[in-house]
């Protein structure tokens, strides 16, 4: 019976599977939940496909990426994984200011309790422009008002006892169709139930920012591969989001079309030598790649300081349009606790100074913080940049108390030897990656980043409406040994 494998919500120790599928990978965490404490048991990011700016495009082929992200955890693991949680799309998400006006009995208090039924209900009772179309991602209170007042925080409108309550909210819409095709995907994966869906801006949030950031003013950047995201904080409230279609994936195309190389041979380089302002790394900039593209054509010889001005060029671009979104959300001025960068693109070696020679901001580098347990080493890169997004999803539904339904063991129903095979096979056959793809390794020569002769030559790796007590005032819509191919 099916029920004797899934542990009681109410019992003390839940598991949990979170999965954040992005342009180019698909990132897979289980944590094992014990009361207050968290530990991570597995986390490991696989090639995703089927995607495009961190929505999919096409259902079919991201799901043989889910399936195979699946199947590697299971077979690790020795589980059967039934239910996951999962981030929902990046791009192309509007956000709406809209107050609610709430007519109340001014003979009684308002309580925290009324203050959350609100926030709940602000969820169901939005009206959408297009019910077919779009669908609502989150709804974040802003501020409160009575007859008398105007711009009250949620702390000082308790206890107060106004017949009129006014609630300020920014609303967060997407696109209906992106949301479908996902759970579409996640449907073929082999029939995966989606527990919870988040907006992962709050999650990544409460991954790697501190109290103190979110109470004084911070803009949180999320550079992926397809998407960077700008969220800013302010009295520990999500005050604007907006996101721009691009990323890591831009500077590897720059340096693919400059090098003459491959998109995956320019993703690895990007990865063990990219690096921003070239005029920081010394002498190193005068190091030389000696690039191996194919047989056919000679060695190809780039310098370190090259492919760093090709870098510095597209990140600038991307810098210039975060801080635009900065400056449009009228909040530029208020961010006392600076930048902090995350994601994948947030390791790229000077990014943080650029963007604090371009900004004047303080930039840090948010990594999860070791507010939870990796005691195993198939769970170590759960305190990478990269991996903000799940953690989050995971310290979110451990609040929520969602639990995830993994059973364990091919005696409790768990897959046999044999359907763990199968699985995985189905899952390189529906996935357009055919071959594994390692992580790029880098030589570092006994310690030492370059070897004396100064070729590099990298290791072979193996509106306005009134409708239902809404009023919207504001509509935004946003908008060296060789390197070769035969070594990827």
């Amino acid at each position: 019976m099916e029920n004797q494998h899934i542990k009681d919500t109410d019992m003390d120790e839940r598991q949990l599977v979170a999965i954040d599928i992005g342009t180019s990978k698909i990132a897979l965490t289980v944590a094992k939940v014990t009361g207050d404490n968290v530990q991570i048991i597995y986390y490991r990011e696989t090639p995703s496909a089927g995607i495009r700016y961190s929505r999919v495009i096409n259902p079919s082929k991201a799901s043989g990426a889910i399936r195979q992200a699946i199947a590697t955890a299971e077979e690790e693991l020795g589980t059967r994984i039934s239910d996951v949680i999962v981030g929902l799309p990046k791009y192309d998400v509007q956000q709406n200011t809209a107050p609610l006006d709430i007519k109340r009995n001014a003979d009684t208090c308002i309580s925290q309790d009324e203050i959350n039924e609100i926030k709940e209900s602000a969820m169901t009772s939005y009206p959408l422009d297009n019910k077919d179309s779009e669908i609502l991602f989150g709804a974040v209170a802003q501020s409160f008002g009575d007859e008398d007042n105007i711009q009250v925080s949620e702390n000082d409108i308790i206890g107060m006892a106004p017949e009129k309550l006014t609630c300020n909210f920014k609303v967060f819409i997407g696109q209906k169709k992106y949301v479908k095709d996902m759970r579409l995907a996640f449907h073929n994966a082999g029939d995966l139930h989606i527990r919870r869906e988040y907006f992962t801006p709050d999650a990544i949030a409460k991954a790697v920012l501190y109290d103190f950031e979110l109470d004084s003013g911070v803009a949180l950047v999320d550079i992926g591969a397809g998407v960077t995201s700008v969220s800013i904080y302010l009295d520990n409230i999500m005050r604007y989001y907006s996101a721009i279609p691009f990323g890591g994936n831009a500077i590897t195309s720059d340096i693919k079309t400059e090098c003459y190389i491959t998109e995956t041979l320019a993703e690895n380089i990007k990865l063990a030598y990219g690096a921003c302002i070239p005029e920081k790394l010394m002498s190193l900039s005068d190091k030389t790649l000696l690039i191996n593209s194919n047989d056919t054509l000679p060695a190809k010889q780039v310098t370190v300081k090259y492919l760093s001005e090709i870098i510095t060029a597209r990140a600038t671009e991307i810098i210039e349009a975060i801080l635009f979104r900065i400056q449009e959300s009228g909040l530029a001025d208020m961010l006392r606790s600076g930048i902090v960068i995350t994601g994948g693109g947030a390791n790229l070696l000077n990014i943080g100074n650029l963007i604090k020679d371009l900004s004047g901001y303080n930039v840090r580098t948010g990594y999860p913080k070791h507010i939870f347990s990796a005691p195993d080493k198939s769970a170590s890169g759960a305190y990478d940049t990269g991996a903000s997004a799940c953690i989050g999803m995971i310290l979110m539904a451990k609040t929520e108390k969602i639990e995830c339904r993994i059973t364990e063991g091919t005696a409790d129903g768990a897959p046999s030897a044999g359907e763990k095979d199968t699985r995985a096979a189905d899952a390189r056959i529906n996935s357009i990656k055919d071959e594994a793809v390692d992580e790029p390794s880098t030589d570092r020569n006994n310690g030492a980043l370059f070897p004396d002769d100064g070729i590099i030559r990298p290791p072979k790796k193996k509106k306005t409406r009134n409708d239902g007590g809404w009023s919207i005032f504001t509509k935004m819509k946003e908008f060296a040994k060789e390197i070769t191919d035969e070594s990827i």
